[in-house]
């Protein structure tokens, strides 16, 4: 059978969004926001199909000096044809691009986070002139300004904060998520098949990004057994995501947050205990500074974020930490040090290890993929839930455990949900969460007159573990029935 076109999934509200933008026929500046390789990008030309406007001028800022910047504008300007333009400093890039603008082009600019550098910062206080001229004659102006970032601090700092030159200046803005889970499967039923195994593989290690599923597709083992797909993706000379992570964040940080971010890519949910004493065993010297670069990571890359149990009050002390990609995740906890090592181990090895700690992180992408499927699910009408608020997990200092945490506050129904990679070990372990379940409800006396589901999740489950279950009084679900009409 002939091997189908890759296609366009996903993002049709931020299509028809942007390509409303792009039909109005007037000044507009927008600003499109999201991670590495999410398919920023790929929506603006999409939109650019759609609106059939062929004046374009794609321009990728490098990570560089003045001089650097100039040079690769001006490559660009001849790579798209544009003549009589020939920026020669900043202050005349931005003159260059207003005009472009006002004879109809229109300017997308990628990587524009950079110009948040100190040797580039004055370039937003001369755009900051243009785009202000732009806007007074909005209506005669038939072309516009995209402008394209992966780190949203940076971003925000250019185009949000009230002391920046270009604050308030933007006239739309789209950020770009990961694509959801019914887009996951359509690229799968497409290109692959939605085994619920190959499913939670899959999104554990890449999640909802596009061009990921893409390299994989042209690699020819989106389709095809685990070990075989990580061994092409990561392991051979030419594999396009060998260096993905570096690329991606990590060269940026020089390993200056290796200490807290392979910690928790290993140990999700960690607490700020767990770090210090890791921190203490590597360099006793170091635990002062684990504060410091939480903070960063949190605040700055948006690479870990700290979740409280529901209902605790912001200023508990009982948060525990992840990190928020699920590729960034995969990549630390299981990957990193294998790539590493092809020239010194036998590469089958090397796999075979990666396979084994991958497998072992899913526990984690299980619980993450199925709170993010009831949310779906609700959002969309599927289902029999209906979600009043985002799920969330339970713990306490009594060993309490929960992994899904589910409310219906209309209906006054509560979900409470186990998870677990093994069907197996998921029966096995249901008298012991009886006791989980007993001490929440213990603990939350406003669940009095509720309806109380229990419920137990595997990635696949056969008909004698969903009698145990049922026996046992719980609803048995897996990524079969949580993926069904998606």
């Amino acid at each position: 059978m002939a091997k189908k076109d890759w296609g366009f999934y996903g993002r049709r509200d931020e299509l028809d969004a942007l390509t409303r933008i792009l039909q109005r026929n007037r000044w507009f500046f927008v600003k499109v926001t999201g991670r590495r390789r999410i398919g920023k990008t790929s929506l603006v030309q999409q939109s650019l199909k759609a609106v059939k406007r062929d004046r374009v001028v794609y321009i990728q800022i490098p990570d560089s000096d003045p001089a650097g910047v100039i040079s690769s504008v001006r490559d660009f300007y001849s790579m798209f044809g544009v003549a009589g333009h020939q920026p020669h400093d900043l202050k005349s890039l931005a003159a260059s691009i207003a005009a472009l603008v006002r004879e109809g082009w229109i300017v997308a600019m990628d990587e524009f986070q950079y110009f948040h550098r100190a040797s580039l910062f004055e370039f937003a206080s001369h755009l900051q002139y243009e785009v202000d001229q732009l806007a007074s004659d909005a209506t005669n102006v038939r072309g516009g300004l995209i402008v394209l970032g992966s780190i949203h601090t940076e971003m925000a700092a250019l185009l949000e904060d009230r002391s920046a030159p270009l604050f308030n200046r933007v006239t739309d803005q789209i950020d770009l998520p990961h694509l959801d889970v019914a887009s996951v499967l359509e690229i799968l039923r497409t290109h692959a098949d939605t085994d619920p195994q190959r499913l939670l593989f899959l999104w554990n290690l890449f999640e909802g990004v596009p061009k990921f599923y893409r390299d994989c597709y042209e690699q020819d083992v989106l389709g095809g057994e685990r070990k075989a797909l990580l061994k092409r993706m990561f392991f051979a000379s030419s594999s396009p995501l060998r260096s993905e992570a570096d690329n991606w964040f990590l060269r940026e940080l020089r390993g200056r947050y290796d200490l807290v971010l392979k910690f928790v890519a290993s140990h999700p949910g960690c607490t700020n205990g767990d770090l210090d004493d890791h921190a203490r065993s590597v360099d006793p010297s170091s635990g002062r500074q684990v504060g410091g670069y939480i903070k960063v990571l949190r605040e700055r890359y948006g690479m870990i974020e700290r979740l409280q149990p529901i209902f605790a009050r912001p200023t508990q002390k009982n948060g525990r930490f992840y990190i928020r990609d699920n590729f960034l995740r995969s990549w630390l906890a299981a990957l990193a040090t294998a790539t590493a090592s092809v020239n010194f181990r036998p590469v089958d090895a090397l796999v075979e290890e990666a396979d084994r700690r991958l497998a072992d992180a899913e526990g984690h992408g299980l619980e993450r993929l199925v709170a993010t499927l009831y949310e779906e699910r609700s959002r969309k009408g599927r289902g029999d839930f209906a979600l009043t608020s985002q799920i969330r997990g339970y713990w306490d200092r009594q060993g309490t455990e929960l992994d899904l945490v589910a409310l219906d506050e209309a209906g006054q129904v509560l979900r409470l949900g186990t998870c677990k990679r093994n069907e197996a070990k998921l029966v096995g372990d249901l008298p012991a969460f009886d006791g989980h379940v007993a001490r929440f409800l213990d603990a939350m006396p406003r669940f009095q007159g509720w309806q109380v589901q229990k419920v137990a999740i595997a990635p696949r489950l056969g008909a004698a573990a969903r009698k145990a279950i049922q026996q046992h009084g719980y609803l048995s679900e897996d990524l079969v029935d949580l993926t069904k009409g998606l």
